[in-house]
């Protein structure tokens, strides 16, 4: 059988490569969500890095996000409520019970922001300032597209390989490096669900670098652009 490369040899012509801005859910504006735990282990967790398991220690996380590139995380252990707001290159962590508010500009740190990728879903902004996609091959087992992402404007040489459903246009699989290049996770996206045109994965599980699933997380009360207003994304 020829490739699409022979074929395209045959037939006098070069294969168009992908572009990776086809498959941004082009109509999020804003999405809120309940991130449920399914299942954890934080002796698997740490095999990612000593703190990747923080955020699977709350069973349930809220989650506000809206275009571009605006997020607000709370979530509440016992009597320990804690808030996490990113805009663009800025973040904030705040704890009040601990006396925790911090602010940090990670513009040199990309790597460090969490951002739609982290669930599956690309949006237009991840690519405007933030990431570079260069197209590696067409997935002959699941016919997905494979994109290598790198940051852009940054000495950070952290990256991600992604799987992209060509018709829905979600990440289905994402493997994640670190800065020397060492894989840290593998993250399967599962369970896609349209909300007013908008495909979401609803679920998500982490595997570490032994091919343990350290980690799932369920995605409920799913609600797509609802008009969220910017106040929710004030560092205060």
């Amino acid at each position: 059988m020829m490739t699409e490369l022979m074929l395209a040899v045959v037939l006098g012509s070069s294969p168009v490569a992908p572009e990776i801005q086809d498959y941004t859910q082009k109509g999020l504006r804003d999405a809120t969500f309940v991130a449920k735990k399914v299942k954890a282990s934080q002796k698997e967790l740490r095999e990612i890095n000593d703190d990747f398991g923080t955020t699977y220690r709350f069973d349930r996380i809220q989650f506000q996000y809206k275009e571009p590139l605006k997020l607000r995380l709370e979530a509440q252990v016992d009597e320990t409520s804690a808030v996490y707001i990113i805009d663009g290159p800025q973040q904030m962590i705040k704890v009040p019970r601990l006396r925790v508010n911090t602010k940090q500009d990670l513009a040199k740190s990309p790597g460090r922001r969490q951002t739609p990728l982290d669930f599956g879903v690309l949006t237009p902004a991840l690519f405007k300032d933030l990431f570079q996609a260069k197209f590696v091959r067409m997935d002959r087992a699941t016919g997905d597209a494979v994109f290598d992402l790198t940051y852009q404007n940054t000495d950070d040489t952290s990256r991600h390989r992604i799987w992209v459903d060509v018709e829905k246009g979600i990440t289905t699989k994402r493997e994640w490096y670190n800065q020397p290049g060492r894989q840290l996770a593998t993250f399967i996206y599962e369970s896609p669900k349209s909300f007013g045109g908008v495909w979401i994965p609803t679920q998500v599980s982490v595997k570490n670098v032994n091919n343990v699933v350290a980690g799932i997380t369920r995605y409920e009360s799913v609600k797509v652009n609802t008009g969220l207003g910017d106040n929710l994304f004030l560092m205060r």
